[in-house]
């Protein structure tokens, strides 16, 4: 059954798809498609041209994406652990509550792309374009994040625990109930950076002069940095 699509939607259901099976129903389409709980697990979609197209509750797992065209698509619910997205042009896609663990999206397209409330544990997203890119409420634990800018962004609930964020800019961004734990800060940016209501972590000194030169931070977190060093503070 499905889950109030509009009449002019074309929905596609319950299925195994291959790759012939997915080309056949592109070619054939006179109307927007989506699919809702369909697999297309360990397929090889790469190239495929996908924009705009809706998938709630699909399972994408171990699957190859690399270089589709998936503009503007929408994922709902969507298990993808293991899914390759190198060079895929993702501009203005939408994640939803989905597994996204373990994926690649190497030198992606994602400007405006969006992820909320998904899980993003070991990705890696290395020289992919994320400008204008949001994430919300998000596991990123142990992610591959170099290079990428936050700057002047609201992140609101990110794990980046043990996450490598070598070189990200966070320039003016607000930190908003984020951790930081373990996370590898080499030659990130946090001037101007609220980290109020961040978890820092075992944090040093040294750290602070490194990578939170011009941030704010919290009393607390000050008072915690502190009491590291063998001080007590009353």
């Amino acid at each position: 059954m499905s889950l109030d699509a509009p009449a002019d939607v074309l929905v596609t259901s319950d299925q195994s798809l291959t790759r012939d099976a997915l080309e056949g129903l592109l070619a054939d389409a006179e109307a927007p498609l989506r699919f809702e709980r369909c697999a297309f697990d360990g397929e090889d979609l790469g190239r495929l041209a996908l924009r705009g197209v809706e998938f709630v509750g699909c399972s994408f797992i171990g699957t190859q994406l690399d270089r589709a065209a998936l503009g503007g698509t929408r994922w709902q619910r969507c298990r993808c652990a293991g899914a390759s997205f190198d060079f895929a042009d993702l501009t203005d896609a939408r994640f939803d509550h989905g597994d996204l663990n373990n994926t690649s999206w190497c030198r992606a397209k994602l400007a405006g792309a969006a992820f909320n409330e998904v899980k993003l544990t070991g990705a890696r997203f290395t020289e992919a374009r994320t400008l204008g890119m949001g994430l919300s409420a998000s596991l990123l634990v142990s992610a591959d994040l170099r290079g990428l800018s936050f700057r002047k962004q609201k992140l609101q609930g990110l794990n980046f625990s043990a996450a490598d964020l070598s070189g990200c800019d966070f320039t003016d961004a607000l930190l908003d109930d984020c951790d930081l734990t373990n996370a590898s800060l080499k030659h990130a940016r946090f001037a101007g950076a609220d980290l109020r209501r961040a978890r820092l972590g075992a944090l040093q000194v040294g750290d602070l002069l490194q990578h939170f030169k011009g941030a704010t931070i919290s009393v607390d977190q000050a008072a915690g940095l502190i009491a590291a060093l063998g001080v007590n503070v009353v």
